[in-house]
């Protein structure tokens, strides 16, 4: 174990991670420093894989039991949002250029982490803590890249006023829809790119997660779900305001959103149906909704985040208390088996990694995931970028709004594709 002053960590979390990305396989998760009371870690970084498991559709949360239980060791993970086609009676026929795996995990060869001024290895020997020091870091300048929707503004408006068509005649209440923006035959520098992403939009979920030739590059500002000792803790954002310069104007529109009535009732359907999911995993009785309607700011956005908390029956298995949950409501709408057929209808590709959960389970069992939201997908041997941005479609949405609204969430991304924000790292 060793300690470092607080200024210098910074520069080791830049080397750190430039270390891990020499391994075919890494996951790096930042806390960026955000406050919360279940973090265990400000930052972790794994790199190697010791041992790996690739599961598609069909029994891949059972396998991910098995390997944990063969292992019990520390693993880092992908769930993919198309892992829904195993819990319910979907399907996913739509495009798909990212070709993630439907689960992923490994055993890393290394482990460390970063905790206030305190940097431990928790896997491997002590003295990568040394490599890592010894390594130069060469800033890469990141070429401006021009994404492209994969619907225009019309064809947009038309499928969100289809939707509430089906909002109507009361098929469903809330689908969250979501559209895609991609490059076609572009190189990027993932590492660059991600560092860059991480300084414009500084996230408490935030990952870089590279399989391979597949990276997630993710700034995102949402927990799936974390288990500490028995607790189980979900916490889903419905609800977004756009910040202003203006120090006014920006704490007129944070009162404005934690004011607003609609998006309250978006944030308590998704709240219900949380409170449902964790049902299924929970020792009766004991399922809280510890925060409604909190508002929380980052970079670009104003968020309405809520905590719903329960204890986790003994009787359950932490893997299928993750199963019971997945994927997170606030991403796919309610009720939730119709919303995600609906979203397989209308959206133009297939999610896959998108929207389903990046994240970390430990020795003893606990765990911690993101939703992997405001993130960058990148498929370095196919050259195709892309991300994906949505909003929470009810019967009182104007089309035009949930548009604006996709715009805000997708402005952290597409500054970082312009390469106008490049630093010295």
């Amino acid at each position: 174990m060793e300690s470092t002053p607080q200024n210098t960590n910074q520069l080791f979390k830049h080397k750190a991670l430039t270390w891990a990305n020499t391994f075919d396989v890494c996951a790096v998760f930042d806390s960026n420093n955000y406050p919360d009371t279940f973090y265990h870690y400000d930052m972790l970084i794994a790199a190697g894989a010791k041992t790996e498991l690739n599961a598609s559709c069909g029994h891949a949360f059972e396998q991910l039991r098995k390997f944990y239980n063969a292992n019990l060791n520390w693993m880092f993970g992908l769930l993919s949002y198309d892992l829904k086609n195993e819990l319910e009676n979907l399907q996913s026929t739509k495009p798909d250029h990212l070709k993630f795996p439907d689960l992923y995990f490994f055993v890393p060869q290394y482990l460390i982490s970063v905790k206030g001024t305190t940097i431990e290895v928790l896997l491997g020997n002590t003295n990568i803590l040394q490599q890592i020091e010894n390594i130069i870091i060469k800033p890469l300048p990141s070429a401006e890249v021009t994404m492209q929707s994969s619907s225009s503004k019309s064809d947009y408006i038309k499928q969100v006023k289809e939707l509430q068509q089906h909002i109507n005649r009361g098929d469903c209440y809330e689908i969250t829809f979501c559209q895609e923006f991609f490059a076609k035959n572009v190189k990027i520098d993932p590492l660059t790119v991600f560092k860059t992403l991480n300084q414009i939009s500084s996230s408490p979920f935030a990952g870089y997660f590279k399989i391979y030739d597949q990276y997630i590059l993710s700034a995102s500002p949402e927990r799936f779900l974390c288990k500490r000792a028995n607790q189980l803790i979900s916490q889903p954002i419905k609800g977004t305001a756009k910040r202003s310069s203006d120090p006014q104007i920006d704490q007129q529109l944070r009162l404005s959103l934690k004011e607003n009535e609609k998006e309250q009732a978006e944030n308590v359907m998704i709240v219900d149906l949380v409170r449902n999911d964790l049902t299924k995993s929970a020792v009766p009785g004991t399922v809280k909704v510890t925060e409604l309607f909190g508002i929380y700011t980052f970079p670009q956005v104003h968020q309405m985040i809520s905590t719903i908390t329960c204890e986790l029956n003994p009787k359950i298995h932490f893997v299928d208390a993750i199963k019971n949950t997945f994927p997170m409501g606030s991403m796919t709408g309610a009720p939730k088996i119709k919303a995600m057929a609906l979203i397989e209808e209308k959206e133009n590709s297939k999610r896959g990694a998108f929207s389903g959960a990046i994240g970390y389970i430990n020795p003893k069992g606990d765990f911690d995931f993101n939703v992997i939201i405001r993130t960058l997908l990148y498929q370095a041997t196919e050259q195709y970028l892309s991300f994906k941005v949505g909003s929470a479609i009810t019967y009182q949405s104007v089309a035009e709004n949930e548009y604006e609204e996709c715009m805000i969430k997708a402005e952290g991304m597409l500054n970082t594709l312009k390469g106008l924000n490049n630093q010295p790292f």
